[in-house]
């Protein structure tokens, strides 16, 4: 029914597009917590240059997770079965439920059993990484190939040995194209490509709140006495280290995250644990002092660390915003829906397995909401994908319920309608947190009359505020009902990508974030868009903790429990600061806890009240 009310007014939609917004990012680091001044338009060669950094990294990572995950589920098969039977069974099943293996090759007591099929017209390279595969079985060493380039398609060698005899094990050609998506995908989102392109809407590119035509050309072990994280160190420096010095270390050492207090530094690493690290600084950078980053736990939180393979290597974001403590307090609810409006989700992905309910397909409503882009399904798995389950990536939520609206196209793109149509079917469908990773910089009336419906009945909007580092107000991010949503990079500094203004309410983690992707894959993407989502399942482990929170309640929750950056209190880039899980539930359950005390307390006062007239009463009739 709400659909013939938005039909109405269809007329009135413009044909403005809302474009997921991944990312634009890669300036020079700013120091953590400090302020960068706003900056002029970058020359557009350097421009691109770092533009490209930022999507090269994106695609290493994702490469790196496509080949560790693939290795293990080889390793997860090959254990499985025993030692005397590999099962031909098993390497078709593994197959059809990872379709980016393309060929396997089962190396047993001497025999070859082969799955699948090579590519077509195998070239010398991927032959001699083959060969070479085969030889690290003999040595009972793994073995993983550079990405290789066959066909237009991407191929990566893997080989995992059975340890429980020598010379045994399992091979397996990747297919990589995800890689190629990421690159496509990215290349769109940071503008080096024309996108949307000219006439696919039959729209042109105009200013913003204008009809001035423009034309788009480019587009964590315990010891016995004292405690420490076995991956970080604290080191402090007698002077301050140059930017160079910085990535010096961090490619050193293989840093996933530096956090910095005056001259004092704490690097985490995903290479070397913490004795390594002390003996590496100690010899080559001499410091006044480096030492174990030590835990002290007589009055903290013990936080849950979950096992899923690829979380300790790749997901920095979690940790930095307090997940796993915050984890002890709430873990969501499946009564709490979080909406998703995007390009759809990959429900049989099998780190989203039973995390959707029904969503819709508004772009094409005979189908089902499955993404065709990527967008979407890596969203979901920011805010949902299954924890604790040894499987690829770690969602915020272990328990709610993830509803896809699809809203944009196969392009990535959307009208006003569309959205505006997603946000009031979420609303009348039982969503209570409904994220946007999308936006544009024109302000749609008629957008902003769906965002005010969903609001007046106590949804949560949240919306990631774009990325062309830029003050103009992006929408709906900036309606003020939408709570905004800016980024941070791994050291806790803005993301030079994170557009900025008083409209943000908050930041969270959006540089390189691993999680699902289509094909049953993962990959690492950057942007606001990423950023959003954490956001969101932040919106739905509150409303789960609390569910007699209103949607304002929930919203001031989260930014009253923000970890204060860049300027003392609200600021134009980062907001209240960054999203802070721990304090936030803590906040949420003390609510909850004062409103019981204050029932009691209305109840004890009553009674008291009544016993007091019931006293009079009876002594008046005497």
């Amino acid at each position: 029914m709400r659909r013939k009310w938005i039909g109405w007014f269809a007329v009135l939609a413009a044909a403005a597009l809302l474009i997921p917004l991944s990312p634009w990012f890669g300036a020079p680091k700013q120091q953590p917590g400090k302020i960068q001044a706003p900056v002029k338009a970058t020359a557009a060669s350097r421009e691109h240059t770092i533009k490209m950094k930022t999507i090269n990294r994106d695609m290493e990572a994702t490469a790196l997770m496509c080949t560790r995950e693939c290795s293990r589920n080889l390793h997860k098969m090959m254990m499985s079965r025993s030692i005397g039977d590999p099962g031909p069974v098993n390497m078709a099943d593994m197959m059809k439920k990872h379709k980016q293996m393309v060929y396997l090759v089962w190396i047993h007591n001497g025999k070859t059993m082969t799955h699948g099929k090579k590519p077509q017209d195998a070239n010398k390279m991927l032959q001699t990484h083959l060969a070479a595969a085969k030889a690290s079985l003999r040595q009972g060493r793994d073995y993983t190939s550079t990405s290789l380039k066959l066909h237009g398609h991407r191929y990566a060698i893997v080989a995992v040995p059975d340890h429980r005899r020598r010379g045994d094990g399992i091979i397996g050609v990747i297919l990589q194209d995800v890689i190629t998506e990421v690159e496509r995908h990215q290349k769109r989102n940071l503008r080096i490509v024309p996108y949307p392109a000219e006439g696919h809407y039959k729209i042109e590119s105009v200013i913003p709140n204008t009809t001035t035509d423009m034309t788009v050309e480019q587009g964590e072990d315990n010891g016995n006495a004292s405690h420490y994280h076995i991956n970080e160190v604290v080191v402090k420096f007698s002077h301050p280290p140059t930017r160079h010095d910085l990535d010096r270390m961090k490619t050193d050492i293989g840093a996933i995250s530096v956090k910095k207090l005056a001259h004092t530094f704490i690097f985490r690493s995903k290479l070397m644990d913490a004795e390594s690290m002390m003996d590496y600084f100690k010899r080559t950078w001499q410091p006044e002092y480096v030492e174990p980053h030590y835990l002290y736990m007589t009055n903290d939180i013990a936080p849950i660390i979950p096992n899923d393979a690829l979380y300790s290597e790749y997901q920095w974001n979690l940790p930095s915003i307090e997940t796993e403590k915050g984890w002890t307090l709430s873990k969501g609810s499946e009564r709490v829906l979080v909406a998703i409006l995007d390009t759809g989700v990959q429900a049989d992905h099998p780190d989203l397995q039973g995390k959707t309910v029904d969503g819709i397909n508004l772009v094409s409503e005979d189908d089902p909401p499955e993404d065709d882009v990527g967008h979407g399904t890596h969203v979901a798995g920011i805010i949902a994908a299954n924890v604790n389950n040894g499987e690829g990536v770690a969602g915020l939520s272990w328990y709610n319920k993830l509803m896809p609206v699809k809203v944009l196209d196969a392009s990535g793109a959307g009208s006003t309608y569309t959205v505006a149509q997603g946000i009031i079917w979420a609303t009348d469908n039982g969503a209570k947190v409904i994220n946007m990773s999308l936006g544009n910089y024109a302000e749609a009336e008629f957008l902003h009359d769906a965002v005010k419906y969903a609001y007046d009945h106590d949804v949560v909007l949240v919306a990631a505020s774009g990325n062309d580092n830029t003050d103009r107000p992006g929408y709906p991010a900036a309606y003020p009902e939408v709570f905004g949503v800016a980024s941070t990079d791994a050291d806790g500094s803005r993301s030079s990508f994170s557009n900025f203004g008083d409209y943000i309410d908050v930041a969270a983690p959006g540089a390189s974030i691993a999680s699902t992707y289509p094909g049953s894959q993962y990959a690492a993407l950057s942007g606001t868009s990423m950023a959003s989502p954490h956001v969101a399942a932040l919106a739905g482990l509150i409303r789960s903790i609390n569910p007699d929170l209103t949607n304002v309640e929930v919203m001031d929750i989260m930014r009253k429990s923000a970890t204060d950056l860049g300027d003392k209190g609200k600021d134009n880039y980062f907001g209240y600061g960054q999203i802070d899980i721990v304090q936030a539930l803590e906040m949420a359950n003390q609510s909850k806890l004062s409103l019981q005390q204050f029932e009691q307390q209305v109840e004890q006062r009553l009674a008291k009240i009544k016993s007091k007239y019931e006293s009079h009463l009876t002594a008046a009739k005497k």
